[in-house]
């Protein structure tokens, strides 16, 4: 065999594949782009501005997000990791020797069947527990019981007690001189936060005794926190990226005075806070979000006073409850696979991957060992926490972390401005900005401008729903509401399921197909893709000549025309006579005589459905 690849054919170091073309220029980038977009319409020919702007698209926060980032986007010195401003990471070494905490959640009430299933997480890979105590969860008497077998020194425990975290903390601590562990070696978090349980009902709770109860653990226990400043409340009430971070840098800073006005310095104050941010499904404003985190609470401790040693934060990320659907609830491992990734990347110390049924109950054990084997593929087999701050030096994250930061700067000053966390949560008006955002969320969900993958787009009607035990969660609690982002549609899905209970079919829509199929296909499966977002089942009989005879064969009351722009010229009205529906629908903008409403791309999809719901008598 001859050797094709001897010495003589090794690249030379100095060789540059890029040396026998010319050097492109951003003009001939827009060119390009211009006449990409001038053909699919997007753009006027007489259009004079940069064509790339019609591609431009906004947060909630109002950030725009260029399709195009370059090194003039850069966003200042952001100095290393493990130092001021901590924008890199909280730590000079990152994650790569010890990967992030794989936090798990456990918020059963039976101590035995907790028990069992921390044991099984900590086995499986998880290096922390996250317990809910209280009401509808784990009764704080049983604490000791759920630790059973658990080294308590090296799986620190997080506990989630809302208002019983006094009780909570001592019950805890009570395990820790039980097993004689020194208080040297004592590790995890209490959980204690007021501010948050007055965010989630409404009713005001002091702050001095969880302060002073820090002052207590902090003069013996020098690796226990005390404090979460939690911001899944505002997350979950519809807020922004910007608006939970303003917000929950305010709870913090909330505590911090609380903690120094308590006897502590602000060195150890700052030690005893933890703060939990949601990562998203959007994996690069997940990773700004952490970034841009860093970085507020490093500005607040350096007007504090605090040192530079001291001024990092503690982050635990959690996948968002708000974007998880109880319909085709599969999904979420990949909504969840996503959002861990962000948070790892974004340098979060500890990620909890909520199980993908954790918005139709308690998961199980299957849910609960993929959302813990999430953060085990993504650390063991993709190696994400080998490299510090891997997203450094891109510009696209360099350039939104900062935008982020300012604008989550701006919520922050807004409510100290009114008097801080606590006045802005008792006067209302931070509910009122998060509702504000909502708003526009909810229209954008309505209109599928923010798809959600199996709900709002390519549903599955014939998916049986999954069934687990209830959580015990209320969505009104009093306070802040907690939404889903699902929830309109699942609404609509829940009323198609009932009606099929009672009549034996589904709610369905006729499609009244103009020509042939090559015609009218891609407009019947946009309209059966819709229709299907509302449990409505759709008739399509394909290329016929008939449509009056098949739509009375189909025992459907509504209509579809669909077809091509010019079959609807042509025949529109016509059709729409000829069927008898009590109501017609066009695939499409046009208006014609006896069509009644349309369905097109950014449609309200919801508010038509509704109505279709309405006409049909659908009800969940």
């Amino acid at each position: 065999m001859t050797n094709v690849a001897g010495p003589e054919s090794v690249p030379s170091p100095e060789l540059s594949l890029a040396a026998e073309f010319p050097a492109p220029e951003r003009e001939q980038w827009q060119e390009l782009v211009a006449g990409v977009l001038r053909k699919s319409g997007r753009l006027p020919e007489d259009f004079d501005g940069a064509p790339e702007s019609k591609l431009v698209t906004r947060t909630y926060d109002g950030i725009e997000i260029q399709p195009l980032y370059t090194r003039d986007d850069t966003a200042g010195d952001l100095g290393f990791p493990g130092l001021p401003p901590f924008v890199r990471g909280a730590k000079p070494e990152g994650v790569v020797s010890t990967g992030w905490d794989v936090r798990v959640r456990h918020a059963g009430s039976d101590p035995k069947v907790v028990n069992a299933a921390v044991l099984a997480d900590l086995e499986g890979g998880a290096s922390s527990v996250w317990l809910r105590l209280g009401e509808g969860a784990l009764p704080v008497t049983a604490l000791a019981e759920a630790l059973n077998e658990v080294y308590v020194d090296l799986a620190p425990v997080v506990l989630d007690a809302g208002t019983e975290y006094e009780a909570a903390a001592q019950a805890l601590l009570d395990v820790f001189a039980e097993r004689e562990i020194p208080a040297s070696a004592a590790v995890g978090t209490l959980g204690a936060d007021p501010i948050g349980v007055t965010a989630r009902t409404g009713e005001a709770q002091p702050v001095a005794p969880a302060a002073e109860l820090a002052a207590r653990v902090a003069a013996k226990y020098p690796k226990l926190r005390t404090l979460v400043a939690n911001g899944l409340p505002f997350h979950e009430a519809g807020g922004s990226d910007a608006q939970e971070l303003g917000a929950t840098i305010a709870v913090g800073v909330a505590y911090l005075r609380a903690l120094t006005e308590a006897g502590l310095d602000v060195d150890t104050a700052a030690a005893q806070l933890e703060f939990r941010l949601a990562a998203t499904a959007d994996q690069f404003l997940t990773i700004a979000k952490f970034r841009a985190a860093r970085r507020l609470w490093d500005r607040v401790l350096e007007v504090s006073g605090a040192k530079p040693a001291a001024r990092g934060m503690h982050q635990h990320a959690v996948t968002s409850p708000a974007m998880l659907t109880q319909r085709d609830p599969w999904v979420n491992m990949l909504r969840t696979t996503v959002a861990c990734f962000g948070a790892g990347i974004g340098g979060a110390d500890a990620v909890t991957v909520l199980p993908f049924d954790s918005a139709i109950g308690r998961p199980d054990a299957f849910s609960s060992r993929i959302a813990r084997n999430t953060n085990a593929v993504l650390l063991e087999e993709s190696r994400l926490g080998g490299v510090i701050d891997p997203a450094g030096g891109s510009w696209y994250v360099e350039k939104l972390t900062d935008e982020l930061a300012n604008a989550a700067w701006a919520e922050f000053t807004a409510i100290e401005a009114a008097g801080g966390a606590e006045a802005e949560l008792a006067s209302g008006a931070l509910a009122g900005r998060l509702a504000a955002t909502w708003e526009k969320r909810a229209q954008r969900l309505a209109t599928r401008r923010d798809p959600i993958t199996g709900v709002s787009e390519f549903p599955n009607l014939t998916e049986k729903p999954v069934q687990r035990e209830a959580s015990h969660l209320s969505t009104e609690d009093g306070g802040l509401p907690r939404h889903r982002y699902a929830e309109r549609f699942e609404k609509l899905r829940d009323g198609s399921d009932a009606y099929l209970a009672a009549k034996g079919e589904r709610p369905k829509v006729f499609l009244a197909t103009l020509g042939p199929v090559a015609a009218h296909t891609t407009r019947a499966g946009f309209a059966a893709n819709l229709f299907a977002a509302g449990g409505i089942e759709v008739v399509n009989p394909g290329a016929t000549d008939d449509l009056p005879g098949a739509f009375a064969k189909s025992g459907a009351t509504i209509a579809c025309i669909c077809g091509t722009d010019a079959a609807y010229e042509e025949q529109a009205a016509d059709v729409a006579a000829s069927l008898g529906a009590e109501s017609v629908l066009l695939a499409g903008k046009g208006r014609y005589d006896g069509v009644s409403g349309n369905i097109f791309a950014g449609c309200d999809a919801l508010e038509i459905l509704t109505g279709i719901h309405a006409q049909l008598g659908v009800s969940a």
